[in-house]
């Protein structure tokens, strides 16, 4: 049976584009057997007719706050009562703004002041308006709060920039959903998870370093979170937001990097090796920038530590998850990875210009374990991180259970 089997979830939808999707995802948890009610501002009329909805759900779509035809004339306490959980898919600037100071002045923003139930938020907007420092620090207490945030996602926007607002994919908050009402599949389980670069420097002004942006882990790092787990990111030079809910430590060198990870391994249940970490660093570091006088330099180079093999070799080791980014013969170098380090799951990705990888918002993995495989396809990061996460879920449950026989 579905997790979403006679849940009641309260479906509510604030002005954007995205709008589009709450309808495809109305549908999707339909289909999963929820129960769904759907509440609509007045700027989400101005996107779809209340008639679309109603169409979809066969009921009555609830727009005002004071509704002669509900008991007592009070809707919004009848809905808050209701609902076993609040998803508002899109969630705006606007609303969520109103929503961090407790304003109630239409029939959602009522609805979630009265409310006992759980709220979900599914952001959408443009890149600026969600990286504004007024945007984030609302988020920060809604999350204070206990609200859930789902997304944003990052890619083209409708303005025809590209970066984080994208209201997550209707198919990825039905996951976020189905998780929510299971529990967590992760829940009490601790994840310590590097993401993006490491920067070995040269001198005060130059640096070695790779094309990482650290959208796959930081994405990876919030879908983890979203089952339950306690996750710990360890994290190179990015610019990007922390997940909610996630632990954020920064650093820059793969030495740094190293040390951050061993002083997080106590108590840690999974390791997962996303950051891109520099093989090599300069043997010596020059004090005052390198002037440009040979035609031809000799730069002498050192062998960085190896994270992942190190955190796969320790005494009593986390299930640990690694990943490779591969030019060529993504499978067998993979592979042999994941045999030579001895790691219990491996996540392999062609990086080529066409193929997703590095500073792209897609990707595709292949992904390989003891005695068993899976190839997930091009997709938005977001959805990815949301289909590896539940299988890294999966394959550390069965080692788990095997273990304790």
């Amino acid at each position: 049976m579905s997790a979403l089997a006679n849940q009641k979830i309260l479906l509510g939808v604030t002005g954007g584009i995205a709008v589009y999707k709450s309808a495809m995802l109305l549908r999707a948890l339909l289909e999963a057997g929820a129960e769904v009610r759907v509440a609509m501002t007045a700027a989400a009329q101005t996107f779809v007719t209340p008639l679309t909805f109603q169409a979809l759900s066969g009921r009555p779509i609830h727009t005002e706050l004071l509704d002669p035809a509900a008991e007592a004339a009070m809707g919004h306490i009848e809905l808050a009562r209701w609902a076993d959980l609040i998803l508002i898919a899109p969630v705006s600037a606007d609303f969520m703004a109103r929503l961090s100071v407790g304003m109630a002045n239409d029939l959602l923003s009522a609805i979630c002041l009265a409310t006992t139930a759980p709220i979900a938020l599914a952001p959408a907007m443009n890149r600026q308006m969600w990286l504004n420092p007024a945007t984030q620090e609302n988020v920060q207490r809604l999350t204070a709060r206990g609200l859930l945030i789902w997304g944003p996602a990052e890619g083209v926007q409708a303005c025809g920039e590209s970066g984080p607002g994208r209201m997550l994919e209707p198919e990825a908050l039905l996951d976020q959903v189905s998780a929510h009402f299971a529990g967590g599949a992760l829940a009490g389980v601790k994840v310590v998870l590097t993401a993006g670069s490491t920067r070995e420097p040269i001198d005060p002004v130059r640096f070695i370093s790779n094309r990482s942006s650290g959208k796959m882990g930081f994405a990876l790092a919030a879908a983890l979170r979203r089952l339950g787990a306690e996750v710990v990111l360890v994290a190179g030079p990015v610019a990007l937001a922390t997940p909610a809910g996630v632990q954020r430590i920064d650093v820059e060198t793969a030495q740094e990097m190293q040390l951050a990870v061993s002083e997080q391994l106590a108590g840690c249940d999974i390791f997962v090796g996303v950051a891109a970490v520099a093989d090599y660093r300069p043997r010596e570091i020059a004090q005052q920038k390198i002037k440009k006088q040979q035609t031809v330099m000799t730069l002498e180079l050192e062998r960085n530590p190896d994270i992942l093999a190190d955190v796969a070799a320790a005494e009593d080791p986390p299930f640990t998850v690694g990943f490779a980014a591969e030019t060529q013969n993504v499978k067998a170098y993979a592979e042999e990875k994941r045999r030579a380090k001895r790691i219990d799951l491996i996540a392999a990705n062609r990086v080529a210009a066409a193929e997703g990888g590095f500073e792209r918002d897609e990707n595709a993995l292949t992904l390989l374990w003891e005695g068993g495989g899976e190839s997930l396809p091009m997709m938005l990061k977001s959805e990815l991180a949301a289909r590896l996460a539940a299988r890294i879920a999966e394959r550390y449950h069965a080692r788990t259970q095997q273990e304790n026989s």
